[in-house]
């Protein structure tokens, strides 16, 4: 038995959507930071190749700064000129900048699944600054593996670049026998070089580092099987309020059917009992057939109506109680007989509606109900609400 229940919390199953939302929500996420390395250096590259254009008229601009027109006139100047390169240093920023943000924004789009910020992932956790832990952290797995990967990058970054360098070296060493702008044009397409280089490294690792990630994500989230268990019970209900439930269900919907089949012995009915449109209950009675007074039909709202409307097209009697209407029809059922304590308030009512069949006008009798069944229209009795 202990085998099993050792077996039952050990985490062998894929999570489910709902951990996989809830753990969203608490802020664990698929995430890669070598993917966000890559995208943003991708976008960076991206846009220093479209604003190339730009970079030789930029240059001749910044150098203009440096030109003054003379000692009487360079303080203000250098003033003036710091503004405009600084304005420019800015805007420059701004367009290679917010691609970049954009791209890193993508990324997590499109390996987690949207980019989520919640208060729980972005909360003070005392242990981040508690050194234990951060020893701990630094000798895991998750610690060695990023060891693994900066070690990986200074290896192969280097060797890309140190190979670019070698294929590049001639022309390296022709720069000194170069003019100023044949000898940008090089450095550009040699430091484009260098960066391709790098892309292409930063992409492998990238690449790795996602897989990776991918693993320990779905590692982490996994569920034992009493987990999958406390899950369905969560969403779906426990076995036994799930039956109650459907017993309640199957009880209603035969009420239902019963009532909206009784309709039609409301023609046979010696009087309705009305409340006076929200409920309506069919009693008949025949002195000397029927020990007491039975329940051919009842309902309320629609099913009321209905029970009203039918009694209407057979000439049936109808009396209006609300007390004791609701009172019929928390305490009777269809084809029964009706309860003791409506005796004698029934007896009164089908007393004036035989002396009306006999066309006597009689008094409308008075109706009293005892305290214990009188109802509101919830069937709460309203001896507990005073």
């Amino acid at each position: 038995m202990a085998e099993g229940g050792d077996e039952s919390q050990e985490k062998t199953e894929d999570p489910t959507q709902r951990r996989l939302d809830k753990a969203a929500e608490d802020g664990e996420v698929l995430s890669s930071k070598e993917m966000f390395v890559f995208a943003t250096m991708a976008m960076g590259i991206a846009m220093i190749y479209a604003l190339s254009i730009y970079i030789p008229s930029q240059i001749g601009h910044w150098m203009s700064f440096f030109r003054f027109g003379g000692l009487d006139k360079m303080d203000s100047q250098i003033l003036t000129n710091l503004g405009h390169a600084l304005w420019i240093f800015i805007v420059v920023s701004a367009i290679i900048g917010l691609p970049m943000l954009v791209a890193v924004l993508a990324t997590q789009g499109a390996i987690g699944g949207g980019v989520n910020f919640t208060a729980k992932a972005m909360a003070f956790k005392g242990n981040r600054i508690n050194p234990l832990s951060g020893l701990k952290r630094m000798f895991s797995v998750k610690g060695l593996v990023e060891l693994a990967k900066a070690v990986a990058k200074v290896v192969f970054l280097g060797t890309a670049f140190a190979g670019v360098i070698w294929v590049l070296l001639p022309t390296i060493l022709r720069l000194t026998r170069t003019g100023l702008t044949a000898a940008l044009h090089e450095v550009f397409w040699g430091t484009m070089m260098a960066l391709a280089a790098s892309l292409i490294v930063l992409g492998v690792i990238a690449a790795l580092d996602l897989a990776y990630a991918m693993h320990t994500h779905l590692q982490k989230l996994r569920m034992s099987r009493q987990d999958m268990k406390d899950e369905h019970k969560q969403t779906e209900g426990s076995p036994e309020v799930k039956s109650r439930i459907r017993r309640l269900q199957m009880e209603a919907s035969r009420r239902a059917s019963e009532q909206s089949a009784a309709v039609e012995n409301v023609a046979e009915a010696t009087a309705i009992i009305t409340n006076p449109t929200h409920f309506a209950v069919a009693l008949k009675y025949v002195p000397g057939e029927t020990r007491a007074p039975i329940i051919l039909a009842m309902g309320r709202g629609k099913m009321a109506e209905r029970i009203i409307d039918k009694a209407n097209e057979h000439d049936v009697t109808i009396f209006q109680s609300p007390l004791l209407a609701r009172a019929l029809y928390f305490t009777g059922d269809i084809g029964q007989e009706i309860t003791d304590g409506v005796y004698t308030a029934v007896a009164a009512v089908l007393a004036y509606v035989f002396r009306l069949d006999r066309g006597e006008t009689p008094e409308e009798p008075w109706v009293e109900i005892p305290n214990e069944l009188q109802f509101d229209e919830n069937g709460k009795s309203l001896i507990e609400e005073t």
